[in-house]
């Protein structure tokens, strides 16, 4: 009965939510959790309906200890100012950023669109955050033991010759306050970002910032996180990569800037930017069952696109995903899927 009544209380805060602009929505859903889980029996009320485990669902990726496979992507909590809220609805782990080494402001509005129709979401946020340094403040407060994944890129204004810098930057501050690192190179929304991802620049960032990794008394796994619009050459790339660089595994897939068989408004589909959401789901199981044929387990994979049921979830693990992360799924559905993923997942054993 409980269940049923959040279910009911979500699908009326969705309607409002709904009918703000979709940046304003998230930020007063920030706004939301901050003010209500204050109260500790809010809190707790809330941790008690989402509250799943099951020992079916714990995984070891990487040298991690995961209580279940469901995940926060990154791009939800850039700053890591609600970890210790979003821990309450049961996610296995939550990742923060992209974060860059100084603040920036991304974008110019508006920025982010959603795709009801395709229950998809288009955004050009552009690494909007507030620095890296400000994230690690952040993270210093939380309380929860929630793992936390940090998602780092480059500034804007910073040209790709001097990408390292960036990325070497942001690993050196969060090393202490993140158990696991991604590289983000991926995203369409920061000019020539995506050039990072050829195989001789990209293979710069990993090798250097494994090096740095290594001089740690315990280093930390490092995951990429790819574009699902790569070619089976380029995943061949990211392959040999991977596994020359000896980095943990790779999160597949980012946002995409293909627009095929799209049922929204043309208007919102000529919109500039990454697609995320169910548009998603079936290219990035084909990456990830791509990537899981090539790897032959030598190496941890993260699936993220498209998740909006149990039943996604349980086609990327199929394909070869070791974790899955939810994002677009969450906006449309409600934080009652993390629940219903893990239930679902516990019961068929995967």
């Amino acid at each position: 009965m409980q269940e049923f009544s959040v279910f009911m209380f979500y699908k009326i805060l969705r309607f409002f939510l709904f009918l703000m602009p979709a940046e304003k929505a998230h930020h007063f859903t920030f706004a939301l959790l901050k003010t209500f889980f204050r109260f500790k029996f809010i809190r707790n009320f809330f941790q008690k309906i989402y509250h799943y485990e099951n020992p079916k669902l714990v995984r070891e990726i990487a040298g991690l200890h995961f209580s279940n496979p469901v995940g926060l992507a990154a791009g939800f909590d850039k700053n890591a100012i609600a970890i210790d809220e979003l821990a309450v609805f049961g996610f296995g782990f939550i990742e923060i950023g992209t974060l860059t080494p100084r603040a920036q402001s991304g974008n110019p509005l508006p920025r982010l669109f959603r795709l009801k129709k395709d229950k998809a979401i288009i955004n050009r946020m552009g690494f909007n955050n507030n620095g890296v340094l400000s994230a690690v403040e952040n993270l210093k407060k939380r309380n929860s033991n929630v793992i936390v994944g940090g998602n780092i890129g480059k500034n804007k204004d910073t040209p790709n010759e001097k990408a390292l810098d960036d990325y070497l930057f942001c690993f050196e501050h969060l090393f202490d306050y993140v158990d696991y690192f991604v590289v983000n190179v991926s995203s369409p929304n920061t000019p020539n970002l995506r050039a990072l991802q050829e195989k001789d620049p990209l293979k710069q960032i990993l090798i250097a910032l494994q090096a740095k990794n290594k001089e740690k008394k315990q280093p930390k796994p490092i995951f990429l996180k790819i574009a699902p619009d790569l070619s089976e050459s380029q995943l061949d790339d990211i392959v040999e990569i991977v596994l020359e660089t000896q980095i943990a595994g790779v999160i597949a897939t980012n946002t995409t800037i293909t627009r095929e068989n799209l049922q929204s408004d043309v208007t919102l589909r000529q919109e500039t930017g990454g697609l995320s959401g169910r548009p998603l789901r079936e290219r990035s199981t084909q990456v990830i069952a791509y990537l899981a044929q090539k790897a032959q387990k030598r190496f941890a994979i993260i699936g993220v696109g498209g998740i909006f049921s149990p039943q996604d979830a349980l086609e990327k693990i199929q394909a070869g995903a070791d974790l899955v992360q939810i994002y677009t799924g969450l906006v449309y559905e409600g934080v009652g899927i993390v629940k219903k993923i893990k239930r679902f997942l516990a019961e068929k054993g995967s």
